[in-house]
């Protein structure tokens, strides 16, 4: 029996962390969820402020829960693939834009299965665009069939550190995240090198003394 004002719940450290699995290894597991999501990005020459260099335009979402992610969602049984049911998902959340601009297994970057609270695996994709498909994307998504319900909104992730030291990236990352959608941002920013590992470094311990 528990000690009073102790819960039954098993604590963080306990629970099973997840563990990276192959595409193939993902696709023979059976009983498990899958769920595909993309980070979408694209170079630019803007600078904010005119001095302060934007680099990449990264998109994420503001979710019905309040939460940050990447754009995408849960493979149905109806979908003949995972690059079905993601495109699926973000004819959806982001409009017809992507009708004619897919997501293709070659965008595919990894998978992380996992036991807790339920199975399921992560399928993460990464594409490069133009910017002016990002646009296009931004404008069609208020039109989606999710906007205002499952998404509220489309929002650009600041690759920046300004000179406080806190505002761009390091706000943001204190912003809280959807399961594993904060890794899978900090994974893309360092395998894509949209931004150098100490710049990542810098900006995720400063964004832990800006939690509230």
């Amino acid at each position: 029996m528990a000690q009073a004002g102790q819960s039954n719940r098993p604590q963080s450290e306990d629970r099973p962390r997840p563990r990276n699995v192959s595409r193939d290894e993902a696709l023979y597991l059976e009983g498990y969820r899958h769920a595909c999501h993309v980070m979408l990005y694209a170079p630019t020459t803007a600078k904010l402020f005119e001095r302060v260099p934007i680099r990449y335009v990264v998109l994420m979402m503001m979710r019905f829960d309040g939460r940050f992610g990447f754009p995408g969602g849960f493979v149905d049984t109806k979908d003949s693939s995972l690059e079905e049911g993601l495109n699926r998902e973000l004819r959806e959340e982001l409009g017809s834009t992507f009708n004619t601009l897919e997501v293709t297994e070659k965008d595919y970057r990894s998978s992380q299965a996992r036991e807790f609270p339920q199975k399921g695996v992560t399928h993460f994709y990464t594409k490069e665009l133009t910017l002016e498909d990002i646009n296009a994307i931004e404008k069609e998504a208020a039109s989606a069939k999710d906007h205002g319900l499952e998404v509220m909104g489309v929002v650009r992730v600041p690759l920046y550190t300004l000179r406080d030291g806190i505002g761009g990236l390091p706000a943001f990352l204190s912003n809280n995240f959807i399961g594993n959608s904060k890794s899978q941002l900090l994974y893309g920013l360092r395998t894509l090198r949209l931004l150098r590992e100490d710049q990542i470094q810098d900006a995720m311990w400063a964004s832990q003394g800006n939690q509230y």
